[in-house]
């Protein structure tokens, strides 16, 4: 049996016209109360003025609707209380289809190596850290295209099927001693140039770090949030040099034990 997507709800607002006409009428009457122009409701919710009429006359009979005069009307604490209990019915409704339906509707961004169509099944890759899409379903992870795209280009693909065949990379941690303990100046930068060329991403955590980088004649592709970078490059298959004191070194590690990347730490000191 289906599960009852929202249990307890009184979606009648949604299920009846007649419903519909009702809460709206209701809205724009306690927007305007008390001098209320029929005809201005009318239009606004593009029904006639015999229409307004007569559901003014169900609501009056309801005791939703109070009316003062001629053209005078005011919503009672019962069409209060109604407005208030569909409002409410209507916005748990919109959170449901919002958090549980489109939600669970898993869409990642790839690159198209090629022209693709919107509806076309793709091959998924991973290269250099970023996810490709191939249009045809030859891979061994496969998608469904959301969205047009030209080689190059960014493309929408769902509808995952399969693994995606890649392995994680793997993290040189080169620590360099704090400034007090001599910093960058007690680094050989020959040896963090040739480290640095044996990997794809290289990352600096702090201003020592950056400087050892920078004797060396490198420049890292990061020295900011670096703890969230590496284990994120690492995880998309890049092997990374990180270059970190040791008071920053624990940072990294733990998120880099948390994403299941393998690591390795060497002494950066002269």
């Amino acid at each position: 049996m289906a599960k009852q997507a929202h249990p307890g709800r009184d979606l009648s607002v949604l299920r009846s016209k007649r419903a519909a006409t009702k809460y709206q009428i209701l809205v724009e009457i306690a927007e305007r109360q008390p001098a209320v122009n029929q005809g201005e409701i009318a239009d606004q919710i593009g029904v006639s003025p015999q229409a307004v009429s007569d559901y003014l006359q169900d609501l009056l009979e309801r005791g939703h609707v109070h009316k003062h005069g001629r053209g005078r009307y005011e919503v009672t604490k019962e069409g209060v209380d109604w407005l208030i209990s569909r409002t409410d019915d209507l916005s748990g409704y919109t959170r449901y289809v919002s958090e549980e339906v489109i939600g669970q509707v898993d869409i990642e961004t790839a690159i198209a190596t090629a022209e693709i169509d919107e509806g076309q099944p793709v091959s998924l890759s991973m290269h250099g850290g970023v996810l490709r899409a191939t249009p045809g379903a030859t891979g061994e992870a496969t998608a469904v295209a959301v969205t047009d795209a030209a080689a190059g280009t960014d493309v929408g693909v769902t509808d995952f099927e399969g693994i995606l065949d890649h392995e994680p990379g793997a993290v040189t941690v080169l620590s360099v001693p704090a400034v007090q303990d001599g910093g960058s100046r007690a680094v050989d930068p020959s040896a963090v140039a040739s480290r640095a060329a044996d990997h794809q991403l290289v990352a600096a955590a702090d201003p020592e770090s950056l400087a050892a980088a920078r004797a060396a004649d490198v420049d890292p592709d990061a020295s900011f949030g670096t703890e969230a970078v590496v284990a994120e490059a690492a995880t998309k298959g890049l092997d990374v040099l990180l270059l970190s004191t040791p008071d920053r070194l624990s940072a990294h590690t733990d998120r880099l034990r948390e994403h299941n990347v393998s690591y390795e730490v060497v002494d950066g000191a002269a």
